[in-house]
């Protein structure tokens, strides 16, 4: 008895003996697929059962594109999910749109209007916050979507793809802690991001199982970027009491940590530890090199991309949410306090 699964894009391609964009083409109505490979793909789709996706039996036509509405597109995070994203969209044989909301986490209405007018297969929504009537709009389109490190957590039912930056916050201060450190201070991203909150969490639960304090004083928010790092160490160095260590929400947050201590006339880590999150290209170049928590953006791009294109087959996902590991990456900018 034949199954009753239907079968996936790579399925098809497998049994045809083609690349997956060969079939893709094929599915979009191409002309540059020999005549003889495309019978045979149209007889697997056919005899399989393949459900084409649901843009073609929605608008009768195919438009080749995905949108990716991404926050912090001129930083490296996000020319790292990028790159994951595009690596799988090419190789699908689509083509894809980038908008950015340049530091406004909410979608505005006229982007969904102009995704829609163009007729795009699919998005991926990269920190962005997408509202429940925003949402609503969408899925009464039958587009599909998928959200990379949302504002918050999005409902169950909302295809996600995150880190596990609760882990990550917690090998942090684990690390540091480790080291003898007591007074440890730690710089989290825009309060209202889950990806914050989570790793904020995940330092502080590190600070409790050890039996030290969780000082507020000596947790601040800031923005992401260099200029968040460095006003944040400012303010936590006014204290009387400076902290031994500092983790940073990001590597680009922590330049601005290495900033403020270079002015200040302390010394990285004879004086301050410090230790970064994301594990971005430059952080091994860094002076001395940034000890950071990886997070694996490159490849939450590609598991958001192929999330999607699942949706857009109409294939049923075994789950709606997907977090990737984290991991501490020691280099030089923490050591043992004397």
């Amino acid at each position: 008895m034949a199954s009753s699964r239907r079968p996936t894009l790579t399925e098809i391609a497998r049994e045809a003996n083609v690349a997956i964009s060969t079939v893709s083409k094929v599915l979009n109505g191409h002309t540059d697929v020999a005549p003889s490979t495309r019978r045979t793909i149209e007889k697997l789709i056919t005899e399989r059962g393949y459900q084409r996706p649901r843009t073609a039996r929605r608008a009768g036509r195919r438009t080749d594109l995905i949108d990716l509405v991404i926050n912090q597109l001129d930083s490296v995070w996000g020319l790292s999910i990028l790159s994951g994203v595009e690596e799988v969209i090419e190789d699908a044989g689509l083509s894809l749109v980038v908008s950015s909301v340049h530091n406004r986490q909410s979608l505005t209405r006229r982007w969904i209007d102009s995704l829609l007018a163009r007729g795009s297969e699919g998005a991926i929504l990269v920190l962005s916050e997408l509202t429940e009537a925003q949402r609503g709009d969408l899925e009464r389109r039958g587009l599909p979507f998928v959200v990379v490190d949302g504002v918050s957590q999005p409902p169950p039912e909302v295809p996600s793809i995150g880190a596990t930056n609760f882990s990550g916050g917690y090998a942090a201060a684990e690390h540091l802690i480790q080291l003898g450190h007591t007074r440890i201070a730690a710089i989290g991203g825009p309060e209202q991001l889950q990806c914050t909150r989570a790793r904020i969490a995940g330092y502080r639960a590190a600070l409790e199982t050890a039996g030290l304090p969780a000082d507020r004083q000596l947790v601040r928010y800031s923005n992401f970027q260099h200029e968040g790092g460095l006003q944040a160490t400012a303010a936590l160095l006014d204290r009387p009491e400076r902290p031994t260590a500092i983790f940073a929400g990001s590597d680009q947050q922590a330049t601005g940590v290495y900033e403020a201590l270079r002015r200040a006339g302390l010394r990285i880590p004879g004086d301050v530890s410090v230790v970064g999150f994301d594990d971005l290209n430059f952080a091994q170049w860094t002076a001395p090199p940034l000890t950071t928590v990886r997070q694996p953006l490159h490849e939450m791009g590609v598991a958001a991309a192929r999330t999607l294109l699942r949706l857009i087959n109409g294939e049923r996902l075994e789950s709606t949410r997907i977090e990737l590991a984290t991991e501490l990456v020691v280099r030089e900018s923490t050591r043992s306090v004397k």
